[in-house]
C-alpha cells in the first residue's frame, strides 16, 4: 500500500500541511489554517476538492468557536482536517464514498488528544527560547530574539510535519481495514457523517449560551421543511427564503424594541 507514489504524496501533504499549520498562531493568521479552507485546499492538491470541502465543513462546525486565546490551547483542527482529507482521498483516489469520508473524520477526531499534547510541548519549548534570549547580553539581545523567533517558527513547522508523517500512514492502514468491514458498519458511518452537522450546530448553540430557542429560527426551519415536502422547492431557494424570513423577523423584533 505504501509504494513510492504514496510516500511522495504523504511527504507532500506533510510539507504543505506544515506550512498551513503556521497560520494557526505562529505566523500570518490569515485563517488559511481553518478546516473549511485547509481541507478543500488539501483535497484540491490531491485531486478531490469535493471531499475536502465536505470534511472541512464538518470539522469547522465542531471547532469553529475554539480560539487560541490566552493560555488556552485549542484542538489542532488543521492537522485533523488535512489528515482526514488526505486519508479519504488517498484511500479512494477515484472519489471517496460517504462512508470513507465519515470514517476519516471520526479517525482524525480521535487524534486530537495526541496533537494537543504535541502542541502544548512545543509551546513550552518555545517559551524556553524566549528565556534564553532575554538572558543574553544587551548588545546581543536583538539578534538572539530574532533567532528565537525563527527557531519557534521552525519548531512549529517540524511539529506538524512529524505529526503528518506519523498519522497519515496509520490512517491509511486503518482506512484499508475499514473498507473490509461489514456493509452494516459502512452504512452506519454514512449515517454518522449525515448527522454530524446536527452535532456541530448543537455545539455552536451551547457555546454561544443560547438559553432559549429563537422563534424565528424555529419558524424558518419548519417553513423550509414544509416547502421541501409539499412544494418540492429547490434547496437553494429554501435556504434563501429561510434567511430572508429570519432577517425580516429580526428586523421586526428590533423595531419593536
Amino acid at each position: 500500500m505504501l509504494d513510492m507514489h504514496m510516500m511522495l504524496a504523504i511527504t507532500g501533504v506533510a510539507l504543505v500541511g506544515g506550512l498551513i499549520g503556521l497560520d494557526r498562531t505562529a505566523a500570518g493568521q490569515f485563517m488559511i489554517s481553518q478546516p473549511i479552507v485547509a481541507a478543500p485546499l488539501t483535497g484540491w492538491l490531491l485531486g478531490d476538492a469535493a471531499a475536502g470541502l465536505i470534511i472541512g465543513a464538518m470539522l469547522e462546525l465542531i471547532w469553529v468557536l475554539d480560539m487560541p486565546v490566552g493560555s488556552f490551547v485549542p484542538a489542532d483542527a488543521t492537522v485533523s482536517a488535512v489528515t482526514a482529507t488526505a486519508v479519504a482521498v488517498l484511500t479512494c483516489p477515484g472519489g471517496a464514498p460517504t462512508a470513507v469520508l465519515g470514517f476519516s473524520v471520526l479517525l482524525s477526531a480521535g487524534t486530537v488528544p495526541f496533537t494537543m499534547m504535541a502542541d502544548t510541548y512545543m509551546r513550552t519549548w518555545n517559551s524556553r527560547l524566549v528565556d534564553m534570549a532575554q538572558t543574553a547580553a544587551r548588545d546581543d539581545a536583538a539578534r538572539r530574539l530574532s533567532r528565537a523567533h525563527l527557531a519557534g517558527l521552525c519548531t512549529f513547522f517540524l511539529k506538524s510535519v512529524v505529526l503528518y508523517v506519523l498519522l497519515l500512514p496509520a490512517g491509511l492502514a486503518a482506512a484499508a481495514l475499514f473498507l473490509r468491514s461489514p456493509a452494516a458498519v459502512q452504512v452506519a458511518m454514512e449515517l454518522f457523517l449525515k448527522l454530524l452537522p446536527l452535532l456541530g450546530a448543537a455545539l455552536v448553540v451551547r457555546r454561544l449560551s443560547i438559553s432559549s430557542l429563537d422563534p424565528f429560527l424555529l419558524t424558518g426551519f419548519i417553513t423550509g421543511g414544509l416547502a421541501a415536502l409539499i412544494l418540492h422547492i429547490h434547496a437553494v431557494m429554501i435556504t434563501t427564503l429561510t434567511a430572508v424570513a429570519g432577517w425580516m423577523g429580526v428586523r421586526y423584533r428590533e423595531q419593536r424594541r
